[in-house]
Parts: structure tokens; sequence; C-alpha cells
């Protein structure tokens, strides 16, 4: 028989008994207090620095109303359309670099804030936007004001998501900040179930989010500074979003002491002092012929932050893709851009203020070749860019002699708002942008834009001057929130262009079916009855030599003020009238 061995007892490590794991898990939970999914998601809200929410109310995310109702240092802004609270939200992205906060409820009010989404989206703005939702357990049902979010929004977001899990809000709000402001800067839509928002559960939030952008290389600045080495005509586009005020003065020294000519693109002219001898235009709508010439001219196009999109090619016409004759140099955020319309060159994959940190390193051409290209650049645009009252209007208000003014008039650091229209050619051709964020304009070109985001503007920096160029049409997109701004005190002045009708339309169909006016005629309200009737100063401007006074009368009224300037309809555009 086999001999018996003594079963050995195991050597054990030393472990936590399962009992005594499970009981210290409690035990840290239970130091965790439990919240509701509205106030976890406000405490997320306050974890990453906001301090300001837009909204309209709706009864689909109520538990975060009354969770803020105890955050009296978190300021809610009721705006009276979605359409509006999202483009406050976005202006707010713009002037601040950290993401905008707009929430609204399900379906209708969620449909109507896309509109802010959309140009958060194609103007590279951070932006959030926060979208009560209908239960649960009654997805899928077509429940009242029922949307799929996540396909709705999936073409005009960064990232659409859904909270399912109250316990998972702070890990959502870390990712969508993370989203909306590394890389290229994006909005990000969150819906949120009304019956999540009510779960209460225990969790902890999370640390601040910390964006995350790419930086050139040594290498990429070596092949930089080759390009320009064999250059002659070089030009500097600067772009997109994602700068400061340290990226802008040191692209301003580096073109100053390469003596290189700076363009900005479409509604990005805050980025370059329009007042320094190196900036020669803007690449927008109404595009100056001789600047085109100069585009069509140069050998080399350092693209710095932009998408080159469809204005400030002319429609892929002045700079043809996937090759442009010129060399070209496209530094960006997103890699997915470089490559995806024209093929670079050299493509550096960088953000404008990581690229402009190093770009100190390289040493300044002592004789640069094409400092008389800049100097001529330069006059160009001066004479582009001056009032010529030979080309005044027959009647009315001289819109050209206005904006000059203004451009004078106004202190460096003034926010001039803009939506979109005709109106919009003199603003960018005429006003002389001096400093960082103080150009809020839509490059996705959305009507109604300029009025919201000056009431955001204002309340952002209420010590800085808020001035909003609206059209007629343009003003009556969101004409009621002349209640907010009285409400929440943004004294903002509105300057309503009137010339009774849709100007870009007519322009365009004039040129298309001459004479065979259809739909873009105005029949306009009495703006400055309607101005006064929330409280606010107003005047009819009917001739450029009245305007001056009334503005300063708009100014020291201290007030939400508007002028209604009356034009000349005929004149379409600052070079051409209607027949």
């Amino acid at each position: 028989m086999p001999k018996r061995v003594k079963p050995q007892p195991k050597k054990t490590i030393s472990k936590p008994n399962k009992t005594e794991t499970t009981e210290t898990k409690i035990v840290a939970e239970d130091a965790i207090p439990q919240r509701p999914g509205g106030r976890i998601l406000a405490d997320a809200l306050r974890v990453h620095g906001v301090d300001r929410v837009f909204c309209v109310p709706g009864e689909s995310y109520l538990d975060v109303l009354d969770a803020l109702h105890d955050m009296p240092d978190l300021q809610l802004i009721v705006a009276k359309h979605e359409g509006a609270a999202a483009n406050m939200a976005e202006a707010d992205g713009k002037l601040t670099g950290r993401p905008g906060i707009c929430f609204v409820t399900r379906g209708p009010g969620a449909t109507q804030a896309s509109i802010g989404v959309h140009t958060a989206f194609q103007d590279s703005t951070p932006m959030i936007l926060f979208i009560g939702q209908v239960d649960r357990g009654f997805r899928g049902r077509e429940a009242f004001q029922e949307v799929e979010f996540r396909e709705m929004f999936a073409p005009l977001a960064k990232w659409v998501a859904e909270i399912e899990d109250a316990a998972r809000i702070p890990e959502y709000v870390l990712r969508a900040f993370q989203c909306s402001t590394s890389g290229r800067p994006g909005p990000v839509v969150l819906s949120l179930p009304e019956d999540m928002l009510a779960q209460t559960c225990s969790v902890a939030n999370t640390a601040r989010y910390s964006p995350v952008q790419a930086v050139p290389k040594l290498a990429d600045l070596d092949a930089l500074r080759t390009e320009l080495c064999r250059a002659q005509r070089p030009l500097l586009l600067v772009g997109g979003s994602g700068w400061t005020e340290q990226a802008c003065s040191a692209i301003k020294v580096f073109a100053e002491s390469n003596k290189l000519p700076v363009i900005a693109s479409f509604r990005r002219q805050d980025l370059f002092d329009n007042e320094h001898r190196c900036y020669a235009g803007h690449l927008g709508l109404g595009l100056s012929p001789q600047l085109a010439e100069r585009i069509r001219a140069a050998d080399l196009l350092i693209a710095l932050g932009t998408r080159l999109g469809e204005v400030p090619t002319q429609s892929y016409s002045l700079l043809k893709p996937p090759r442009i004759s010129q060399r070209l140099i496209h530094i960006h955020a997103d890699p997915n851009e470089l490559g995806r319309v024209f093929q670079p060159d050299l493509a550096i994959n960088a953000s404008p203020a990581a690229f402009a940190a190093t770009i100190s390193i390289l040493a300044p051409f002592s004789n640069a070749p094409w400092q008389s290209w800049t100097e001529e650049m330069r006059l160009e645009f001066l004479n582009f860019t001056t009032a010529n009252p030979k080309q005044a209007p027959k009647k009315g208000v001289d819109l050209a002699a206005v904006v000059a003014h203004l451009a004078q008039r106004l202190p460096p650091d003034a926010m001039i708002c803009n939506g979109a229209g005709n109106y919009t050619a003199w603003v960018h051709r005429f006003f002389r942008y001096k400093r960082l964020r103080t150009q809020l304009a839509p490059t996705s070109g959305a009507m109604g834009y300029g009025f919201p985001a000056s009431i955001a503007a204002k309340l952002r920096h209420p010590n800085r001057m808020s001035i909003c160029f609206a059209g007629d049409g343009c003003f009556l997109m969101y004409p009621q929130e002349l209640a907010t701004a009285a409400q929440f005190g943004a004294p903002v002045i509105v300057l309503v262009v009137n010339n009774h009708m849709y100007g870009t339309i007519r322009m365009h169909q004039e040129r298309r079916f001459p004479g065979r006016v259809s739909g873009t005629d105005l029949s306009t309200p009495d703006f400055v009855a309607l101005a006064r009737s929330f409280g606010a100063h107003a005047e009819k401007v009917e001739s450029t030599e009245a305007f001056a006074e009334a503005f300063e009368r708009a100014v020291a009224s201290g007030k939400l003020a508007l002028l209604e300037l009356m034009t000349d309809r005929q004149q379409i555009t600052p070079d051409r009238r209607l027949p």
C-alpha cells in the first residue's frame, strides 16, 4: 500500500478579508453623500469652472434648475428663445476659450438650439449643450417631444451622448469638457433623461478638465524656415480658434521681425492688429481685388489655424484644391484637417497657441527679400478700407462713414458683434480691429447671431462696450432678447441697419433674376417704439450727419440702446447699387 502523505497547509499571502473589503467599500461609499442627478450635474459644472449658464427653462431638467437655486455664484441667464440662448453660449465660449454652457428642453427646445451648435461647429468654438430628454422607460415610443439626439446632432457636434445612469454624470461631463476644448475646439451635446436627473446615488466628483493640444516638432520649424528661405512673396494667413493674447503677441513679433504680410481669414480680423504695418487685409466676403491678385501672385502661403474653407478661398476658386499653385504650409490643431481638402507641402499638427509659443526660436531674416511686397500690400489695404465720399449713397445714412467713425471713436477693447447680411460688408471692410476677442461674428453665416452675442459679451465684460450691428431682417430673428438684455442688465448698443429687405438675398436675386422681386421685401415694425417698450434708449437716424451725436446720446444714457439707421435700399454693397 502506498504510504499516505499528510496534507500540508498551503502557504497563503495575507489579503484583506472578503468581508472586510466589502465593509471598507461600503464605508467609503457612505462617506460620499447621496445626491440626485441634477445636483451631481450642477456640482460637476462648478468643478469645471463654469460661472454662467444660458437657458430657456423646461420641465425636463427641473432637477438641474433646482440645484442651481442653491448656487448663487453660478449665474443663470434665461433667454427668451432657445436659438438665442445657444448663440449666447457660443459667444461666451468665443470670449473665454472655455465651453459656453446652454440648457434647453427636449424636442422643440433642442431643435431651436441646434443653430448655436452648428455655429460652434463651423467656428470651432468650445460649447456644451445639455438637453432634457424623456424618461428612460419611455424611449423608443415617440413619447412627448422625443427626438433621438445622438442621430440628430451627430453631424453638428464633436461628440453626442445620452447619460443613462446618474452615477456616470461626472465621467460624461469631464469627457464633454475635454472633448470640447482639446484639438480643434467645438460643441458637445449631452442628452439628460428626466428620470435620470431625479435618480439619487453616491458618486465622487472628478478633478477639473485639462485641455490637450498638439505642439510642433523642432523638425517642423526647421522645415518652415527652409520654405521661407526659398520664398520671394510669402503670405501669413491667420484664422481658426484656440488663440490667446500671448499667441497673438508672439505672431505679431514673428511677422514684424520678418516683415511678413499678414492677412486674416473670414471673420477672424481680431487675431492681428489691423493698424499694424504688416496687416494686409481680410479674406472675407467683398474681397479686395488687389488682395485677390496678391494671393494669386504669392509663392508661399502659411495658413495658421484656418481650415481654408469656402469663403476665404472664394468658393475654392482663389485657392483650388487639392493642390494650389503656391507652396502651402498648413498648421492646424486637428490632424484630420491636414490634407483633407488641400494637400500641403508642409503639414504641422499644432494649435495656434502651441505653434506661436515655439516660433520665437526661429532667427529672423535680417534682409527679407519681400519687404517691399509687404509694404505695397499694406498701402493697398489702407486704400481699400478708407471710406470714399464719392461712393456715398444718394440718400439716408452712409454706413461706410458710420463704421469709419466708430473705428476711431470706440476704445480698442470694444466688442463688435454681428450676424449675417449685406450690411456686414461695411463692418468688415471699414472697421479696424485692434485686439483679440473684439469680433463676434459667425463664420457659419447665421442670421440673428449678433444681438444675442452682444448680450453675452456685455455680461462677460461689463466694463467694455458691446456694439451690435444688425440688419432689419437679422435683428427680427431675436428681437425678444431685448427683454433678456433689460432683465439681466446688459446695456448693449444696437445699430439696426434698415433697408426694408433681405439685402443679401435681393442682391443674388437681382443678379440671377433681374427685376423679379419675390420674397425679399420686409415690412418692419417701429424699432424705436419696440426698444422703448423694454425701457431702452432709442432713436431713428435718417442722415449720416446725425449719427455721431445720436451715438453719443446712446452712450450717455448708460442703458440698453437702439439706433435705427435708415439706409438707401439701392446701395446693396459698398461698391454696388441696385438698378
